[in-house]
């Protein structure tokens, strides 16, 4: 199955709501654009947890291109699609390598949001391009985690910095990257445990973590990966905030994207934010990740 599939595989129950309800603003052929349809709509957009911002931006083009027209649905559905593509460009790459030195990725997100599976799936992405790698297990609190990573890290054929059950995380990172340093690794990729975004203390060890790395190489780490699951939807609009607040994270890795209603969550959080979508996981195993592209998203959500 191609990522097209799988992705369309994975948003079908918001596929179902973009298939269903917008169709069903259109039981006969062409329906006058007035203000009880543009509301009919706009009920319809937030129901993809999209966000009251996109949605209301998607009804107001509709309202400004076709009010008081008769239209088909082919015309709405190709100027929602347009419309959702534009608020979902990406502005950067997916990684920002640097020319010199070790490429520093720094891994964080809330309890189970899928964030070692989904480093295990950027490690074997990254190898696939030829890149050296070295994993910092910077989750100490939980030997669970770092048996998980060292198991992954095995099977990947990858280096590995681990450090005693709840130890220091930011020694951790520091080794991992000093590794990464002298082992002329091209990528150093850190783990952390997850935590929840109001956990002050824990948010606190975070940027401690982040100021480690840095005193090793001054402008890493590179990027900031936060791990979202698709499922909590809206709720992934205050983690990327207060995450963001506290590390300045440069992108999102959209975990659990098979079998959510939420998928429209991507827009509204790319709205309120700023963060772009850098990759999607879509299932369980190492090869279930994918470059996020907005066009093939798009796509994918009204494919018939």
């Amino acid at each position: 199955m191609g990522f097209f599939d799988k992705l369309k595989q994975g948003l079908n129950r918001t596929v179902r709501v973009f298939k269903t309800d917008v169709r069903d603003l259109f039981r006969q052929s062409g329906r006058l654009v007035d203000e009880d349809f543009l509301n009919e709509l706009f009920e319809i957009l937030i129901r993809t947890d999209m966000g009251v911002e996109a949605a209301q931006e998607t009804v107001n083009e509709i309202r400004t291109q076709y009010r008081g027209r008769v239209v088909e649905q082919a015309d709405i559905l190709n100027t929602i699609k347009t419309r959702l593509k534009s608020l979902m460009q990406p502005d950067t790459v997916p990684v920002q390598f640097v020319p010199n030195g070790p490429t520093v990725i720094l891994f964080c997100g809330v309890n189970g949001c899928g964030k070692t599976t989904s480093i295990a799936k950027l490690t074997k992405l990254m190898k696939s391009y030829g890149n050296e790698i070295v994993l910092g297990a910077a989750d100490t609190f939980r030997a669970a985690a770092v048996d998980q990573l060292k198991v992954w890290a095995e099977r990947l054929g990858v280096d590995i910095v681990t450090g005693p059950e709840r130890s220091d995380p930011a020694s951790v990172a520091h080794k991992a990257v000093a590794r990464a340093i002298e082992t002329n690794a091209d990528l150093c990729i850190i783990d952390t445990a997850g935590r929840l975004q109001t956990q002050k203390n824990l948010m606190n060890e975070l940027e401690k973590i982040k100021r480690v790395i840095a005193k090793l190489i001054p402008d890493a780490p590179h990027e900031v990966m936060l791990v979202l699951d698709a499922t909590t939807g809206q709720n992934g609009i205050s983690q990327a905030k207060h995450f963001t607040d506290s590390v300045a994270c440069t992108g999102i890795i959209l975990s659990k994207l098979d079998g959510t209603a939420r998928g429209g969550s991507v827009i509204a959080i790319r709205q309120k934010v700023g963060l772009p979508v850098k990759y999607v996981g879509l299932g369980e195993s190492a090869d279930d990740i994918e470059e996020f592209n907005p066009e093939t998203f798009v796509e994918a959500l009204f494919d018939d």
